[in-house]
C-alpha cells in the first residue's frame, strides 16, 4: 500500500544543480515529517535534510546554503533542490516518511557529481 519514490538523480558537473522528486502513495502524507537521507560507497547513511509537516526544514552542516527541502502536501510529494554540487555529494539519496511512530523508506536516486 505504502510506497515512496524517489526521481530526478543522475550526472551533473561540479557546480550544476539537480532536483530531486519523492512522491508517496498510501498515506494522508500531510501530518507526516519526512527526510532525505544520502548514502555513498563505504559511508554511513546520513540525515541531509528533514521537513515538518508544516515546512519547517533543518539541514546537515555539509549541505546548508546548498540544499532545499520542500513539500507540496497536495501532490504528496517531498522535493530537494540542490544547488553548487560538489563531487563530495555524489550518493544515493533516499527520502523517508515517519508514518505511525515507523519510518519508511524509498528505493533511493542516483546522484553523481563530476569533478
Amino acid at each position: 500500500q505504502l510506497q515512496l519514490v524517489e526521481s530526478g538523480g543522475g550526472l551533473v558537473q561540479a557546480g550544476g544543480s539537480l532536483r530531486l522528486s519523492c512522491v508517496a502513495s498510501g498515506t494522508t502524507f500531510s501530518i507526516n515529517p519526512m527526510g532525505w537521507f544520502r548514502q555513498a560507497p563505504g559511508k554511513q547513511r546520513e540525515l541531509v535534510a528533514s521537513i515538518t509537516s508544516g515546512g519547517i526544514t533543518n539541514y546537515a552542516d555539509s549541505v546548508k546554503g546548498r540544499f532545499a527541502a520542500s513539500r507540496d502536501n497536495a501532490k504528496n510529494t517531498v522535493y530537494l533542490q540542490m544547488k553548487s554540487l560538489k563531487p563530495e555529494d555524489t550518493a544515493v539519496y533516499y527520502c523517508k516518511i515517519l508514518l505511525q511512530g515507523n519510518n519508511y523508506w524509498g528505493q533511493g536516486t542516483q546522484v553523481t557529481v563530476s569533478s
